[in-house]
């Protein structure tokens, strides 16, 4: 049965997730609530971990949670799961692309999907902003509106952006640099 909810879950999350990966956040934020798989601390520790791995991040965090969920044979319903909905509609939208490609209603339809994925995807960065740099737990238990502020990851993330900005270093020297400043901090 657990097998058969991950494959669901993850299904719909695919189906639904118009994209790419960071737009299967929202997703999975209400997918740990409803199902308890994950808390949001658990979630964004997915979110490190899934970015740091090669491979897509919506694929990486449904062999994730799949992993954490049902062993190896969840990873692998999950992520069938995840991918079967994008093959589905791939096969039916290039063969239906061909014959409409240049119909003004197809062209709107995609003109209003850019807009719904624009709306995930920044959906997912306010997520990883709260659960990044934001302590709003914390901020409801003290009140003190400073506490609702992580003033050390806000400082490592404006650090690392503006090194971004300054040298053209390989996102991989980021993300080591990040790592080994989680460690040393022992955030």
């Amino acid at each position: 049965m657990l097998y058969l909810r991950l494959f669901f879950e993850f299904f719909k999350t695919g189906l639904f997730a118009v994209g790419g990966g960071l737009a299967t956040l929202p997703f999975l934020s209400a997918m740990g609530e409803k199902t308890g798989w994950f808390t949001q601390a658990q979630l964004a520790n997915m979110i490190a971990i899934s970015e740091s791995t090669p491979g897509p991040i919506g694929v990486n965090m449904a062999t994730y949670v799949g992993f954490e969920t049902g062993g190896a044979l969840g990873s692998v319903v999950a992520t069938i799961g995840l991918i079967t909905p994008s093959v589905m509609v791939i096969m039916v939208v290039s063969s239906f692309l061909k014959k409409y490609k240049d119909n003004k209603y197809v062209q709107a339809v995609f003109y209003g999907l850019r807009a719904a994925s624009v709306a995930l995807i920044a959906s997912s960065l306010l997520s990883v902003v709260e659960m990044s740099l934001l302590s709003v737990d914390v901020y409801n238990t003290t009140g003190n509106i400073l506490d609702i502020f992580n003033f050390l990851n806000i400082m490592i993330a404006i650090a690392l952006y503006a090194a971004i900005k300054k040298y053209n270093a390989h996102p991989a020297v980021f993300l080591l640099v990040s790592a080994i400043l989680g460690i040393v901090l022992g955030l």
